[in-house]
């Protein structure tokens, strides 16, 4: 006498919700080879997964190493330090394009004018361009120093400003729905958009 497959249950009858009806008289089902069927199947299936091209691992994305950035002394440390750290004080102040005041939130031109002006009442050009073209000796990456200005843009464009704090960071006003924020100059969109520096304080 062969069990009844238990993977395989009866067909509803309708006697359980019915009873007028006559239960059906139990039948037997013949034992198939679905199980060695199942069997044979899945092992197929697992020995594609083995395989390297059938999901082949993703290579790491690239990173760009970070370059040392030696301390350099500025030369006025004091006004330096000043401006650092005025600056690092408006960290999360609300973006507003054309503001120049905590209140009223900054754009990134309007975050170096304030932070300058409030801590050594040094006035500077407006924009990002302006100031860029500003008086004041160029300074390459490795001699940068604090509230240096650091610049980028697009060629010869320069769109955006910011002050350089140490350690390869900046502050800065990135844009529209940010804040007033610190970022790091071999980050990949400020490195390659990176076009230059130039020292205020002397």
């Amino acid at each position: 006498m062969e069990p009844l497959c238990a993977c395989n249950p009866a067909p509803d009858d309708g006697a359980a919700h019915y009873p007028a009806l006559a239960p059906a008289a139990p039948t037997r089902r013949r034992q198939t080879h679905l199980p060695l069927a199942c069997v044979a199947l899945t092992a197929l299936l697992l020995a594609g997964c083995g395989r390297d091209d059938v999901r082949p691992t993703p290579r790491a994305a690239a990173t760009v190493p970070e370059r040392d950035w030696p301390v350099v002394a500025p030369d006025d440390p004091a006004a330096a330090n000043a401006v650092l750290m005025r600056a690092i004080s408006l960290v999360g102040t609300p973006y507003r394009y054309g503001g120049n005041t905590p209140e009223g939130g900054f754009d990134c031109s309007g975050l170096v004018n304030y932070v300058f002006r409030d801590m050594l009442d040094l006035k500077l050009p407006r924009t990002s361009r302006d100031l860029a073209a500003f008086q004041g000796p160029k300074v390459a990456p490795q001699r940068l120093a604090a509230a240096d200005l650091v610049f980028f843009g697009s060629g010869a464009q320069v769109t955006h400003v910011g002050i350089y704090v140490g350690e390869g960071r900046f502050v800065h006003a990135p844009s529209t729905g940010g804040t007033v924020r610190l970022d790091h100059l071999d980050g990949s969109y400020w490195r390659k958009h990176y076009s230059g520096a130039k020292r205020v304080l002397r």
